[in-house]
């Protein structure tokens, strides 16, 4: 018997719905529900134990995986199992936790799992789009301490006009691709990228998406009433004490104040921060910290946070000295590594990025494979994040979800300034050596120069910023502070990440902390924002001015060529040897692709010796020569045969065709060496195809003049055989008939 369901559906407003079932699927999980879009269907569980972890902060695992049974097909490669989580996975998991950690509340450390699951694709459905409404219904039917509903949402515009959950075919029209997470009265996070937009044009879009977050909280209020809402479960709640909170903060706040604001270094400033706390710590006895050490810390760390926000807000001074609006000390410089193909450093305060580029062929592309999407980037981005960075040693155990997040960013804010006729595949690499604030902004701006640099025409250069913001609701002030330190980071009620040209926005991150932020200050940090991207943005300028109009002389240069697919075969040659001889004596990597459509041959000549590439060249144009009947061609002889000469025309080396022995010469030619030899040059005239033998045909004689009173021989016959002297192989045959019939017979 198929249990009892219930169902919530959500109209998007264009003839298209989202449904949010539960009741039938993972019932042990402590909240589980189905999301279902067309044909696409997401399977949400959430299960948090019901025992506090060991530890002083949530541990909460977001998971979100696609199963490529949803898009009927197999994992690729050896093993048939889906493995690690894609890069696309993960950043959709980011993109999730990001919105649900700060509604747990501060003090629930129970170990929390949710995991998100595509069960069935539809290519008319991005199903990352879905997965913060799934994440977040599948809470509300839990008993998991919650704050309240949440959902994302991607907007995109096209022609002018947003759509909420646009389809792939949609998203390639629109100049906008952002998802954006909010609860009903919050905005909570925004990532995406866009088409140099202005500030405006990008508030516009989240408040658009907003309006249609609020109606997926509400469905998810509206479920969870119908099921039956659960009573919140009882978890072991921090133990405060508000008379030892008053102690540490008349102990530290002063003191922290004066060090906030010294606008000393990082390490100083941490040094001295770490010496008000052990003064604090001194003053207690051993019992005492055993009994509340873990009060005593938390209880000077919020003393230091309201002490650093209070000196911005009351005296627009911040940690490092800095007023609000400016912008750390920058150096940059390119053509840094003298072997790679482009290179940069760029330096803003204690942020330091080396960028490298790596010029290769579609060969080197990075194959995506994921049930919901197969494709390839032929320009991609790779960030480096070393423990070195901050002084620290720790283990590295692969790629962190952090570096993926941050490479993704910035590739996303350079992606569009890549021309579209660019012949390269294109790698960037960002390693990180220092990092005190936004390493992923300085990846952006090292980025665009080592790509100028590498002598990638970039249709204009970017640059990004990290911005951060502190309010206080009581007294309605507010502070939008540019170029953030890592310290600012921690204690802003937002940051957010802003690049783009000088002409708008390409990309974007933000992470909004408090309730309620007004569109108002959002503008006016965006419009900030922009001030500080613009200062950067000529600091890079004046470093390198433009892409360099060729790439360097070790650089590989590519040449890229069209041919008709009958000749694919003839340039791959029999098991690969012409393209294998051709790439050994060029010296040149040769990729040739077919395109669907067309069937036309793509070659591409990937080189560092301008004459290897003119060989490879030389060889297409030799393969593709077509002659015109009725032309002059000089050829050289390259084989001799008992029945004529093959000829080579040597506008097209390697294309031969027969000189048949008839053509030499308007004599009659008993040896074809009384007329030519090998190695001979002179011009032949094209006839075009014969009819009888269904070949090409050339002839010498017919640029030669008649001989006085020559007459033209008698038409071969259609056995082939031609009347100068009679069928001669008729009358052998006669005679040899007639011979046996002389002979006598025996019986």
């Amino acid at each position: 018997m198929i249990p009892k369901t219930f169902k919530e559906v959500i109209d998007l407003g264009d003839g298209r719905e989202i449904s949010i079932e539960t009741g039938k699927l993972a019932k042990q999980a402590h909240g589980s529900v189905v999301v279902q879009s067309g044909k696409c269907m997401l399977l949400c569980t959430v299960v948090s134990n019901y025992q506090a972890s060991d530890v002083d902060f949530l541990p909460l695992t977001v998971d979100y995986r696609e199963k490529f049974a949803a898009a009927g097909r197999y994992p690729g490669g050896f093993f048939k199992r889906e493995a690690r989580p894609s890069d696309g996975e993960v950043l959709t998991m980011r993109l999730v936790d990001r919105v649900l950690r700060p509604l747990f509340p501060k003090d629930y450390h129970s170990e929390t799992q949710v995991m998100i699951q595509l069960m069935s694709h539809d290519e008319d459905v991005m199903p990352d789009a879905m997965a913060g409404l799934a994440a977040s219904a599948a809470i509300q039917l839990s008993d998991i301490p919650f704050e309240c509903p949440i959902s994302e949402v991607r907007v995109g515009r096209v022609n002018g006009e947003f759509v909420i959950n646009p389809t792939m075919a949609q998203l390639k029209e629109s100049d906008i691709d952002m998802v954006i997470g909010a609860s009903e009265d919050s905005v909570m996070m925004v990532e995406g990228e866009m088409g140099e937009i202005s500030e405006e044009e990008m508030v516009e879009a989240i408040k658009f998406a907003h309006e249609a977050i609020k109606v997926q909280c509400a469905a998810q209020v509206r479920l969870a009433e119908a099921v039956g809402k659960k009573e919140t479960r009882e978890y072991e709640q921090a133990v405060e004490d508000e008379a030892l909170q008053k102690k540490i903060h008349d102990m530290a706040y002063d003191k922290v104040y004066e060090v906030a604001k010294a606008g000393s270094s990082k390490k100083e400033r941490s040094e001295a921060f770490a010496n008000i706390k052990e003064e604090i710590k001194a003053a207690f006895s051993e019992e005492e910290l055993e009994e509340f050490g873990g009060l005593v810390s938390k209880y000077y760390h919020k003393a230091e946070k309201e002490a650093v926000r209070n000196l911005t807000l009351e005296e627009g001074l911040r940690l490092d000295g800095r007023k609000t609006t400016d912008i750390r000390p920058i150096w940059c410089e390119v053509d840094y590594l003298p072997s790679v193909h482009g290179s940069s450093i760029f330096t803003r305060g204690e942020t330091q990025a080396l960028a490298t580029v790596t010029l290769g062929t579609s060969r080197e592309a990075n194959q995506i494979d994921m049930p919901s999407f197969e494709g390839e980037e032929t320009f991609y981005l790779h960030y480096n994040f070393p423990p070195f960075s901050t002084g620290e040693a720790r283990p590295i155990r692969g790629t962190s979800r952090r570096e993926v997040g941050h490479g993704n960013l910035a590739q996303r804010a350079l992606k569009g300034m890549i021309p579209v006729d660019c012949p390269y595949t294109v790698r960037v690499v960002s390693e990180v050596l220092e990092s005190n604030g936004s390493s992923s902004m300085a990846t952006v701006c090292s980025g665009t120069m080592a790509l100028m640099d590498a002598g990638i025409q970039l249709k204009k250069p970017v640059s990004g910023i990290a911005m951060g913001l502190i309010t206080d609701t009581e007294s309605g002030k507010y502070a939008v502070l540019s170029d953030i330190l890592g310290d600012e980071d921690h204690l802003g009620d937002m940051d957010f990440k802003v690049t783009g040209t000088a002409d708008g926005i390409t990309a974007c991150q933000m992470d909004i902390k408090v309730k309620g932020l007004s569109y108002e200050i959002l503008v006016k940090a965006l419009m900030q924002a922009k001030d500080g991207r613009l200062h950067i943005l000529e600091k890079l300028i004046d470093t390198i001015a433009a892409p360099r109009p060729e790439v360097k002389p070790y650089a590989p240069k590519i040449i890229t060529r069209i041919i008709p697919g009958e000749f694919i075969g003839a340039l791959i040659g029999k098991g690969g040897e012409v393209i294998q001889d051709l790439q050994k004596r060029s010296k040149t990597t040769i990729v040739i692709n077919e395109d669907p459509e067309t069937e036309e041959g793509i070659v591409e000549i990937l080189g560092t010796d301008q004459d290897g590439i003119d060989m490879v060249l030389a060889k297409i144009d030799s393969l593709m020569f077509k002659p015109e009947v009725g032309s002059v061609y000089e050829v050289k002889v390259i084989k001799m045969l008992e029945f004529g000469a093959v000829v080579e025309y040597t506008e097209a080396p390697g294309n031969e065709v027969l000189l048949h022995v008839s053509e030499l010469a308007w004599e009659r030619t008993e040896n074809v060496s009384d007329v030519v030899n090998m190695g001979d040059v002179f011009d032949v005239k094209y006839l075009g195809i014969d009819p009888r033998t269904k070949k090409e045909k050339v002839s010498r004689k017919a640029l030669l003049p008649k001989p006085e009173g020559y007459k033209e021989r008698p038409p071969r016959d259609d056995r082939g055989g031609d009347r100068r002297g009679g069928d001669r192989r008729g009358g052998d045959r006669d005679r040899r008939g007639g011979d046996r019939d002389r002979k006598p017979r025996r019986d």
